[in-house]
């Protein structure tokens, strides 16, 4: 049985690429592959979505680039988590684990009866 993915949630992805590239540097398409085995396919997103947000991320000064060569020779690339990004990471995380945390409690609370 295929599962269904689940949409991003606005503003969660660049949270998602902040938490891979925070491991190692990596390319683009490495960063799709990373969130793609760690949600085991659950997580639905477009590819280009992953660049914008390696862009906007890069703006904000979240991630550093630096141009290499992949795998299998093809020049890329490549991010890492700049000290900036590693405390936005930090604090985004807490807030988004708490507000997840608030939703489980709400949605799964015994409804009174009317």
């Amino acid at each position: 049985m295929k599962t269904t993915a689940i949409p991003v949630v606005k503003g969660t992805l660049d949270l998602l690429v902040l938490k891979a590239v925070s491991e190692r540097p990596l390319h683009g398409f490495e960063v799709t592959e990373w969130i793609e085995a760690r949600s085991r396919g659950r997580v639905g997103f477009d590819d280009s979505a992953v660049y914008q947000a390696l862009y906007r991320l890069e703006k904000r000064r979240h991630v550093r680039a630096a141009w290499g060569v992949t795998a299998n020779n093809r020049r890329a690339r490549y991010y890492e988590l700049t000290r900036a990004g590693a405390k936005h990471l930090k604090a985004e995380t807490a807030r988004l684990l708490r507000f997840a945390e608030t939703m489980a409690e709400i949605l799964t609370a015994p409804t009174a009866a009317v």
